[in-house]
C-alpha cells in the first residue's frame, strides 16, 4: 500500500510538530510538507502531490477560508480537513460548502486526526464528536417543524425517523445510534428499513442525500 501523503498547515510550529510526530506512528501515513502561512499552500501541496491537507482555519496572510476559495477556483489538488479552535456551526457549514471534507476542533485533534484522515481518504466526510453532537442537537431543534412540513407531502416520517436520518447522515454507526437514543440495535435497524422504504433509498448514501436535499442538517 502506498502511503497517504499529508500536508500540515498551521501557524504554530509546535502544533505541526505534535501532529507530525503522531502521524509518524502510522506506517501508511507520510507527511510530505508543512506550512506556517496560507499564501503558499496551493503551490506547496501541488508541488509535493499531497493527498490530504490538514488546514488551520486561522492562518496568517491567507486564512483557511481564503485557501479553500483558492482551491475551489483553481481546482482542488487534494482533500482538506479543517482544524479549528472554533466549534461554530455556521463556520462548519461555510467550509463544507467551500469543499472541505472534514472538520476537527483542536481540542479533539490528538484523539481524532488519524481517524479523520482515514475516513476522508476513503471519500467520506468527517466531523469530530463534539461537532457531530452540536450538529445533531441543532438539527433536532427543528424536528417539530420538519414533521409538520412532511405532513404536507406524501412521505410521512416520525420524529424518531427524522432523528435517525440525521444521525446516519452524521455518520453515527448503528451501535452509536442505539446508545444515543437508548433503543436496541434491532429497533435501529427496523427504523432504518422503514426509512429506506418511505423515501425510496437504496443505501445510507441515499439517506444522506435525502437529508441534505431536505435541509435536515442545516445549521
Amino acid at each position: 500500500m502506498n502511503p497517504i501523503k499529508i500536508h500540515l498547515a498551521d501557524d504554530h510550529q509546535i502544533l505541526i510538530d505534535g501532529i507530525e510526530n503522531l502521524l509518524k506512528t502510522i506506517s501508511h501515513f507520510e507527511v510530505v510538507g508543512t506550512s506556517l502561512n496560507g499564501s503558499t499552500i496551493y503551490d506547496e501541496v501541488t508541488h509535493n502531490a499531497a493527498e490530504i491537507l490538514v488546514l488551520d482555519i486561522s492562518m496568517p496572510e491567507k486564512d483557511g477560508i481564503e485557501v479553500l476559495k483558492e482551491f475551489a477556483q483553481k481546482g482542488f489538488p487534494c482533500k482538506v480537513i479543517i482544524l479549528s479552535s472554533y466549534d461554530d456551526l455556521k463556520l462548519v457549514n461555510e467550509v463544507m460548502k467551500l469543499g472541505a471534507s472534514g472538520y476537527l476542533t483542536k481540542q479533539c485533534a490528538g484523539e481524532n486526526i488519524i481517524e479523520a484522515i482515514q475516513v476522508v481518504w476513503h471519500g467520506q466526510e468527517y466531523f469530530c464528536e463534539n461537532i457531530r453532537e452540536k450538529l445533531f442537537q441543532n438539527a433536532t431543534k427543528n424536528i417539530a417543524k420538519l414533521t409538520s412540513e412532511k405532513k404536507k407531502s406524501k412521505i410521512q416520517l416520525s420524529d424518531r425517523e427524522i432523528e435517525i436520518i440525521i444521525l446516519i447522515s452524521l455518520e453515527y454507526s448503528g451501535k452509536e445510534i442505539s446508545d444515543k437514543l437508548y433503543i436496541s440495535m434491532n429497533t435501529v435497524e427496523s427504523h432504518r428499513k422503514n426509512i429506506m422504504k418511505k423515501i425510496g433509498a437504496k443505501n445510507s448514501i441515499s439517506i444522506v442525500k435525502y437529508a441534505l436535499k431536505n435541509n435536515l442538517l442545516k445549521p
